[in-house]
């Protein structure tokens, strides 16, 4: 699953996808894209991006670094290493394809303790002086998801429906 953003204008939701699409979204705002904040969907944290530049995966080449590949440490028991050692490819491409799939299986099935910290995250940013933000959040954390949708009722479209968005993998939804 690809990295989602969105973007909102004070209020107003102005979109929500990959960097690139979130970037041309705001580029064609031309003058209007003013007190823009960007939050990161998998966390709710606020990001900032280059609206001047190509996306971050686009400015990046594919394939190893020029100057080859930075290793870093992996402590296994003796076993791990010889299960590792009878692969195909050896270890460090079954590694890379364990880490992989592990990737692809955490991003489509995202924790319900990541969508609490990431719905968090935004309403504090969004939210935080809105009527019932700490019951809210409160019903968040307590995963009382009738509770948290007749608190976030009377927010702005916008905001509510993203905070939503961001909490239902929490609620189990």
């Amino acid at each position: 699953m690809e990295r989602t953003f969105t973007a909102f204008a004070g209020e107003l939701w102005i979109a929500t996808g990959d960097e690139g699409e979130v970037r041309e979204a705001l580029r064609a705002m031309g003058d209007e894209a003013q007190n823009i904040l960007l939050f990161d969907d998998a966390t709710g944290r606020q990001v900032d991006i280059d609206l001047r530049g190509p996306a971050i995966e686009e400015a990046r080449g594919r394939g190893r670094p020029k100057l080859g590949v930075q290793p870093r440490e992996v402590t296994l028991l003796p076993r791990h290493w010889d299960w590792l050692a009878t692969q195909p490819g050896g270890a460090s491409a079954t590694l890379r394809r364990l880490v992989e799939d592990a990737r692809k299986t955490s991003a489509t099935t995202p924790s319900p303790r990541a969508a609490m910290d990431a719905a968090y995250h935004f309403l504090t940013a969004m939210a935080g002086d809105r009527p019932n933000y700490e019951a809210a959040i409160r019903a968040l954390f307590a995963k009382d998801e009738q509770l948290f949708t007749s608190l976030s009722q009377d927010w702005p479209s916008g905001i509510r429906d993203h905070a939503r968005a961001l909490a239902a993998p929490a609620f189990g939804g």
